[in-house]
């Protein structure tokens, strides 16, 4: 009977109720707008009038960052007219109470609420609303205000706990982070730009095949802005993206060896490879075309860019060379080894910004201890950005500073929860915080500075940024790559190291999941600071544990 519809949205929804009155207007002093909270003892109609000079308004706080709109209802009312509602949605009480940007999605619009029934509004990421009547003389016998959530149902099959509750709270928030970002595809944000950005798309690959395990929507997303850039085009208009496909690519050939997936991206990936290597010039240098973009943090600088460029043109060779040996692709094998090794030869100009370092590193193109020594551990939180955070992690790993790692993620991803965050944020400067700003989710007082409202550059001033960006959720992965200290050492997943680190910690216990199911590790450390591992997993998966 349905085989006319098309497309079967991969997302459920959800009501959520609100669970916290943020403010009220003068006119509503009065009125028990309380009685809609989810903890309410007795949960009734609450009848509101505008008959008084100022508009009735409130902002209702639904606990923690969610992605679709709200339902609102309208009992019998002796004017049978529809009810003109003024919405106005926030990631942040600021938000919710100011002038949103209206890109990407609606955040601030009039709806008409029917008699005698109900309306659905808004389809963003917000965790806050805020809601005023507009029409003078107006009544509205409110019977509900829910939020509507859509979100995919995804099993949390990876985990992490340790003795830390910030690294525990880190870790889930990271997780959530990724989550509300799997939508019909694997968007950037869930705010903006809620579009596939395939730089992006890397560490929330990463993020959710080590919370998640594998997830359909992932190869959707790729193949569909493969399908969508046609060669010789850049995929997103960037032509680093197009390395960030070939590396995830691989990445997930690594964790799952599935050749017929591999085989649907042969024609693509060949002619691709063969783009890259007239993007290598006769001194082995990088020579990308525009629009040359690693991360916000490297914009303006030229060095750091192009030695950004370089270090991941080189591991997307790296990446190609894999998967075209896997392919049976020889001449392009061959072609691939001789760009690394002219690559290789070629020394980058000097800078000081670890972003473009930490690709060196993980390339292999930099020392990972002699960097450790003199850019990562050098004012470590400064110029650090969300989105490359997970690298610079990663690349001090590879230098043993586990210790280090720890406290970057307590003090960076660790400053965003305690200003109010329940999922990571587009970008975010320990700087901003030197003039005491007013969390997100507290009422910003005349005079004050808002963390939301006040900060932020590039594409992401103000109200503009987003406050829930998949790039930002690297810890989630890295805890347990590093401090779980799950690796996997050969294709598909069938053999595992287990290498722990719990540096100050005293115990560390967690789950990977892996195509034949999941792996769970438990380190604990004893009172002479030995370090007592058990596992269990899966038949066919050798473990190797090493101390």
């Amino acid at each position: 009977m349905l085989n006319f519809l098309q497309e079967k949205d991969p997302r459920s929804r959800y009501y959520l109720s609100p669970c916290r009155v943020v403010w009220k207007s003068n006119s509503l002093r009065d009125v028990p707008i309380e009685l809609l909270l989810s903890n309410a003892q007795e949960r009734k109609e609450v009848r509101i009038k505008y008959d008084k000079d100022e508009p009735p308004a409130f902002v209702l706080d639904f606990g923690r960052e969610i992605h679709g709109g709200i339902k609102l209802g309208q009992g019998m009312v002796k004017n049978k007219s529809p009810l003109r509602l003024k919405i106005t949605f926030g990631e942040s009480v600021v938000e919710a109470m100011g002038s949103p940007d209206q890109d990407h999605a609606i955040h601030d619009c009039e709806v008409l609420i029917p008699w005698y029934g109900s309306n659905e509004v808004g389809t963003t990421g917000f965790r806050f609303v805020r809601i005023e009547m507009v029409e003078p003389g107006s009544e509205w016998l409110c019977t509900e205000i829910k939020a509507v959530v859509l979100i995919q149902d995804l099993e949390y099959i990876g985990d992490f706990k340790c003795n830390d509750d910030l690294l525990n709270k880190i870790w889930s928030t990271g997780a959530y982070t990724v989550h509300l970002c799997v939508q019909d595809y694997l968007w950037d944000g869930i705010k903006r730009d809620r579009l596939v950005w395939i730089g992006d798309l890397h560490v929330e690959t990463v993020v959710v095949t080590h919370v998640f395990g594998r997830v359909p929507t992932v190869e959707k997303s790729l193949d569909y802005v493969r399908d969508i850039t046609p060669l010789p085009g850049w995929m997103n208009g960037i032509s680093s993206y197009s390395l960030w496909w070939i590396i995830i690519q691989e990445y997930l050939y690594f964790l799952y060896q599935d050749d017929k997936y591999l085989r649907e991206q042969k024609s693509y990936l060949k002619g691709l490879v063969k783009q890259l290597f007239n993007c290598v010039d006769h001194n082995g240098s990088e020579k990308l075309p525009e629009a040359r973009f690693l991360d916000w943090s490297t914009a303006g600088n030229k060095n750091a860019v192009h030695a950004g460029l370089h270090a991941l043109l080189f591991w997307a060779f790296q990446c190609a060379e894999k998967l075209l040996m896997a392919l049976g692709e020889d001449d392009l094998v061959t072609g691939c080894r001789n760009a690394i090794e002219s690559m290789a030869r070629y020394k980058c100009p000097s800078h000081e910004v670890k972003q473009s370092y930490a690709l060196g590193v993980i390339a292999g193109l930099e020392d990972a201890r002699e960097t450790n020594m003199a850019i990562f551990q050098k004012d470590p939180l400064k110029g650090l950005s969300t989105f490359y955070g997970y690298y610079i992690l990663v690349a001090r790993a590879m230098a043993s500073d586990f210790e280090g790692c720890l406290s970057l993620i307590k003090d960076y991803w660790g400053g965003m929860m305690k200003l109010g965050a329940t999922t990571f944020w587009e970008h975010f400067n320990v700087d901003w915080v030197k003039d005491n700003p007013v969390p997100i989710d507290e009422v910003v007082p005349i005079g004050a500075k808002s963390i939301h409202r006040d900060f932020g550059e590039h594409c992401y001033v103000g109200l503009r940024h987003s406050l829930c960006h998949g790039w930002a959720s690297g810890p989630t992965a890295w805890l347990i790559q590093y401090v779980l200290g799950i690796h996997p050492v050969e294709p598909g997943m069938r053999k595992i190291e287990i290498k722990p680190y719990l540096g100050q910690l005293e115990y560390a216990e967690g789950k990977l999941p892996t195509p034949y199911g999941e792996i769970w590790v438990k380190h604990e450390k004893d009172k002479e600071g030995n370090i007592h591992s058990v596992f269990k997993a899966p038949k066919k998966v050798e473990v190797m544990l090493r101390g």
